[in-house]
């Protein structure tokens, strides 16, 4: 038979309700829950404040463009000035003129970010005194990008001095080894990296550290030279191939003034490859369309 709930009740002790009951926890003090509710907005705080002071979208008011430009100390801020000029120029607003000659002045200006950014800005506005020549100057710039850039700023001024700078924008960039030594660390062959991301390390007899090798183009590694191995100066390290972005860029342009030489650096990017977008892919097939048609 079985037993009823009433039946297992233990009788109550009269004493035992003081030992029974749980103590009240103690809550957070005033100075607890301010630590703790500062703490939080700290948390969330300076993850925005960096995204707010390296977005280059955040508007800049005339007197900020003007001292974002003359700003040595951050190449940033000229950079973040010189993209609120560009697409200003873009929509034709005629008061950024008057920082044209500071467009002309950042061409030589020594961090390659800044004359990479200056070279697309000037592209904005092909009536722009002084920017034809000025571009023309940064076909020989030290880097690629730049090179690159100027070129297919001068698409827009219906330049095609650039096509060759063009054309090499569709291609993989191959680092060679500065010095002879061994690598102590290198990234994965595959991944994805940012124009100036670090490649290798490689440690030499004369130096007392690691030398940091570079990349100069943004894109994805497809070889690199792995922990242990050793390189000879002046010899293949890595190779990178563009990004998506750098080739859509290129394809566009040379829709305008590719010549007949070009198609065999545009149709690998034709092939059904992972690593290339429908975009892209469908921009190599036009562009190869119009360059057979205009050249017949």
């Amino acid at each position: 038979m079985p037993i009823s709930p009433q039946a297992s009740t233990p009788q109550s002790n009269p004493n035992s309700s003081s030992l029974s009951e749980p103590k009240p926890k103690r809550g957070m003090s005033r100075t607890q829950k301010i630590l703790f509710f500062t703490t939080g907005w700290l948390i969330v705080l300076m993850p925005f404040l960096f995204w707010w002071n390296t977005w280059f979208g955040r508007h800049l008011s005339d007197q900020q463009l003007t001292e974002y430009l003359h700003d040595d100390k951050k190449p940033r801020h000229i950079q973040h000035a010189l993209v609120q000029m560009g697409d200003r120029m873009s929509h034709g607003d005629a008061a950024v003129k008057r920082w044209y000659p500071d467009l002309i002045r950042l061409a030589d200006y020594s961090v390659e970010q800044v004359r990479n950014t200056d070279a697309w800005a000037m592209g904005q506005d092909a009536s722009g005194p002084g920017f034809h020549q000025t571009l023309l100057k940064l076909l020989a710039d030290s880097s690629p990008m730049v090179r690159g850039n100027a070129a297919l700023s001068l698409v827009r001024f219906g330049d095609a001095t650039g096509r060759p700078q063009i054309v090499a924008l569709l291609q993989p960039a191959t680092i060679n080894a500065p010095v002879s030594g061994h690598v102590d660390d290198a990234a994965r062959p595959g991944t994805a990296i940012h124009q100036g991301g670090l490649l290798a390390k490689v440690a030499s007899a004369g130096s007392s550290a690691p030398l940091e090798i570079r990349s100069p183009i943004p894109g994805r590694i497809r070889s690199v030279s792995q922990p242990g191995s050793n390189v000879i100066a002046g010899v293949e390290i890595a190779v990178v191939d563009p990004a998506n972005e750098q080739v859509w860029e290129a394809l566009r342009a040379l829709y305008l003034v590719g010549q007949l030489d070009d198609l065999p650096a545009i149709r690998p990017y034709e092939r059904d490859l992972p690593d290339i977008s429908n975009d892209v892919r469908q921009q190599a097939r036009e562009t190869e369309k119009a360059i057979s048609q205009r050249t017949k």
